[in-house]
């Protein structure tokens, strides 16, 4: 039996912090804030609750496969794991440049015969996305999976290449598909081709969400941490990381392993001077998105035709991808409406809202009265129909920003760090599971996983888990 500290209590963590304890290896899991759930959070305004995290879940098949290995032949807990998982109509309506669509196309819309072309291509592939969130990139299973993607995207790895050689695709639904590329963080020429896929997979297997909000799924990794024996700790900082302990402000703990669910930025500062140093002379040449959310309870209900989910996407995608990667204020963004009507999803008395507007990572502190949140929220409010902007109609609300998502990740409030070269961002991906200098170091979460959302996150930390097991049996 292995002394493993988990370091850091978001989805990644918690994960393998309970498939660690349950292959029977003493696991203790650090957290430095009071709240378990990382860049997935919780907050009660007005006495209604806001999940601040992810606000969809896809491929609910790997919360299945998660809770199979847990249980690994043995008896499970009844009702420990379980989420109420509630579909949701639609992935989003997007309006882009006078047009509005839903995702799956209506059939009455005029992209529904280009939509139907291409779900016909792509929707075939959620099984085969599955597998590979499932399996280590270079596994051999992975091999047919990855052929049959090969033979969809041919010699057009990247996300903008693939769909720029779809010319039956009209523009507007192209920059459409494209967008969701900023779920990484980065724009279409810096994700591989997979990513185009994924609007059509979703659109056919469904967007969810936990009855109660996203975040059950950290209370349901939490319950699960506990059952299978680990010692979870929250309040407990990590101040450095050596082979055989890791400190914190309170206590040494020996470790045998340690699993990492920091964000790259944050890890590096506490494996040492030299990498401290480095970390702090200068900012990486590109990071990945941050973002300015507010959150509220509305004073009113919005217009019953509005979507649970609004995309409002850029007049032009291409500039705002160039400003995210200078670090520019942009002159508009892609934004959310996320709403919730009392009593439907969340057990409110009111309804709430978000509105998440992405940002670039440049560390800074904005208010809904800074110049660019307010000018967003207006051309957002007008697109929308409204009769005056969203945060006007708010009783409670809370802002969050790259100053507030800086604080616990990427110093900046890059979501996931530095911004990787297409072809890191596959198999060969940086930061890598495991450290090739630090073999009792291994990593998992976001920053590892970036832009897969809770799946990839989840997925990644089943990979890790195994790889590290047939490293070091319990």
């Amino acid at each position: 039996m292995s002394r493993v500290v988990v370091v850091g209590g978001g989805i990644g963590g918690l994960a393998a912090s309970a498939l660690l304890a349950r292959a029977g290896h003493r696991v203790t899991l650090l957290e430095g804030s009071s709240e378990l759930g990382g860049k997935s959070r919780r907050v009660l305004l007005g006495g209604e609750r806001i999940d601040t995290g992810p606000s969809l879940v896809t491929f609910p098949a790997v919360w299945d496969e998660l809770l199979r290995r847990l249980d690994d032949g043995r008896p499970p807990h009844p009702g420990v794991g379980h989420l109420d998982l509630v579909r949701m109509p639609e992935v989003g309506r997007y309006y882009h440049r006078g047009e509005e669509t839903s995702l799956p196309v209506a059939t009455d819309h005029p992209w529904y015969p280009a939509w139907r072309r291409f779900s016909d291509l792509h929707a075939p592939l959620a099984g085969d996305v599955s597998a590979l969130l499932l399996t280590e990139p270079l596994d051999r299973a992975a091999l047919p999976a990855l052929r049959r993607l090969l033979d969809v995207y041919g010699s057009r790895l990247t996300t903008r290449a693939y769909l720029d050689g779809l010319p039956w695709l009209p523009d507007g639904l192209r920059d459409i598909i494209a967008i969701h590329t900023l779920n990484a963080g980065v724009s279409p020429s810096r994700t591989p081709a997979l990513y185009a896929s994924m609007p059509a997979i979703m659109a056919a297997d469904g967007a969810w969400v936990p009855r109660g909000g996203v975040h059950e799924i950290v209370l349901a990794l939490a319950r699960l941490a506990e059952a299978a024996g680990v010692d979870v700790r929250r309040g407990e900082p990590v101040t450095s990381i050596r082979r055989g302990r890791v400190t914190t402000t309170l206590a040494d703990h020996r470790a045998d392993l340690v699993v990492s669910a920091l964000d790259a930025g944050r890890l590096a500062p506490l494996l040492g001077p030299a990498r401290a140093r480095g970390h702090r002379r200068a900012r990486p040449r590109a990071l990945s998105c941050s973002g300015i959310a507010v959150y509220g309870v509305l004073r009113e209900e919005l217009p019953a035709g509005l979507a649970a989910h609004s995309v409002v996407l850029p007049t032009k995608p291409a500039a705002l991808y160039r400003s995210l990667e200078a670090g520019d204020e942009p002159a508009d963004t892609m934004a959310f409406v996320n709403q919730y009507r009392a009593g439907e999803v969340y057990p409110n008395r009111r309804s709430t809202v978000g509105i998440l507007l992405t940002a670039p990572a440049d560390g800074g502190h904005y208010t809904v009265e800074h110049p660019f949140v307010r000018r967003e929220v207006e051309r957002i409010s007008t697109t929308l129909g409204l009769d005056s902007p969203l945060t006007d109609l708010l009783d409670h609300q809370v802002v969050l920003d790259p100053q507030h998502y800086g604080a616990f990740g990427e110093p900046h409030g890059a979501l996931y760090g530095a911004a990787r070269p297409v072809w890191r961002s596959g198999p060969f991906h940086r930061p890598s599971y495991c450290d090739p200098w630090r073999p009792w170091l291994w990593r998992v979460g976001a920053s590892v996983h970036p832009g897969g959302g809770i799946p990839a996150v989840l997925g990644g930390a089943m990979i890790v888990t195994r790889r590290l097991l047939r490293a070091a049996p319990a």
